[in-house]
């Protein structure tokens, strides 16, 4: 393998891979499409002897830069979600041993969202370890791929499709008086499955409204402010009168989704976003937690089809986002979410292999294809989350159905 040949790989690798538009199938379908010594690195990576595969080999080492970039962009949020999961288990261990049955104690969304990753992510590791090698032999192939493309184009399709319709029957039951679009937000489905405890209420409760107090949206309304006897009138306080000289000054207070209490820029942003975006990935858990652990595991068991080349892994959990009531912002959000530790744990479990016969001569690509695929991966993983707060995957669709169809025509 080349450097050139490294550095387009991992390109390919690291866009493709968070693209609804499955990284495996491109990394069968360009080489095919580039013919001589490119044909031959799917040819080896596909045959039923493939563990001393170097292309297979370098392949597994851009998913863990992938997954990286991954863990980096949404820092902030496995922060929280890692933190509720580890106040949640041991609260769940004590009350399984006093129920005598397997029960969880989950009191607000990081916790709940903590588990509804674990229990969709159990499907697909454990096809994975059993029927990877299966797979990937009888379908990691340029015509076997080029018709999974294109079926991966049917799909997205299908998915909006499916949200599409959705929305439309949630216009015509709104009233007319609501401005907000059918589209915005989740709809609520199965209640929260939590111990005793949660509050039932959705939303965080009003903070009480001190006197004096500046009036903020959502809050109940002071009666009598701003006109507050007893302050002196005097300069620099428009349209109100002002505190008196000496009197300590209360900072502007801007609640927040998460309930801390923060002004929003006081808030450090992270994985380069801006701290409204944090707030809004919180909002965004809210309402993916909002979905029952069924719906969580069905949307994590769409991942299983990503093991054939040529169907996307955050294509079909996008596509099972929406098919269960998410829109695409959260649909997208939940897919890259569940992603991470399924790439993360298909790389740690295969990256031995670079140091024996298969990373043999490559360890120079491997670096360089390293970074590329990652930073890649990063610029990819911020393009979409901007994309899907007012766009679809009707593009996506398109192209993977047009490569497809044409890799079909190339192939079979």
């Amino acid at each position: 393998m080349t450097y050139f040949q490294a550095v387009v790989i991992a390109l390919i690798q690291g866009v493709t891979e968070l693209f609804p538009v499955s990284s495996l199938g491109h990394s069968v379908l360009v080489p095919a499409w580039f013919g001589g010594s490119w044909q031959s690195l799917v040819t080896q990576s596909s045959t039923a002897d493939s563990g001393s595969s170097f292309y297979l080999a370098y392949i597994v080492a851009l998913h863990c830069a992938t997954a990286l970039a991954l863990l980096w962009f949404f820092r902030a949020d496995w922060v929280r979600i890692i933190r509720g999961f580890l106040r949640s288990l041991p609260a769940s261990v004590r009350l399984s041993m006093q129920a005598r049955r397997l029960r969880l104690s989950v009191l607000d969304k990081d916790e709940r969202l903590a588990w509804m990753i674990i229990f969709a992510t159990i499907p697909v590791g454990l096809v994975g370890l059993g029927l990877e090698h299966v797979f990937r032999t009888l379908f990691a192939k340029p015509g076997a791929a080029a018709v999974l493309l294109f079926v991966n184009g049917l799909i997205l399709l299908g998915a909006e499709a499916l949200r599409r319709s959705a929305a439309l029957r949630k216009q015509a039951g709104a009233p007319a008086s609501v401005g907000r679009p059918a589209q915005a937000y989740a709809p609520v489905g199965a209640p929260w499955e939590a111990a005793p405890g949660y509050p039932a209420a959705s939303g965080y409760p009003a903070a009480p409204q001190q006197p004096g107090y500046p009036q903020q949206p959502g809050y109940p309304a002071n009666p009598g402010y701003p006109a507050n006897p007893g302050y002196p009138a005097g300069p620099g306080y428009p349209g109100a009168q002002p505190y008196p000289a000496g009197a300590p000054r209360t900072p502007a207070y801007h609640p927040v989704p998460s309930g801390r209490g923060e002004h929003v820029s006081h808030r450090a942003p992270s994985g380069g976003r801006a701290a409204a975006d944090i707030a809004e990935a919180e909002r965004s858990d809210e309402r993916i937690s909002k979905l029952s652990y069924k719906d969580a595991v069905l949307i994590g068991s769409a991942q299983i089809l990503a093991l054939l080349a040529g169907i996307s892994r955050s294509g079909v959990a996008m596509a099972g986002g929406l098919w269960r009531g998410l829109d695409n912002e959260d649909a997208a959000r939940f897919a890259f979410l569940l992603a991470t530790p399924v790439i993360l744990a298909a790389g740690v479990l295969k990256v031995p292999s670079l140091a024996g016969p298969a990373g043999a001569h490559i360890h120079g690509q491997v670096a360089v294809g390293f970074i590329v695929c990652g930073i890649a991966a990063y610029v990819s993983v911020r393009f979409l989350v901007r994309w899907f707060q007012t766009k679809t995957l009707t593009p996506f669709a398109v192209y993977c159905l047009a490569f497809g169809l044409l890799s079909v025509l190339r192939f079979i």
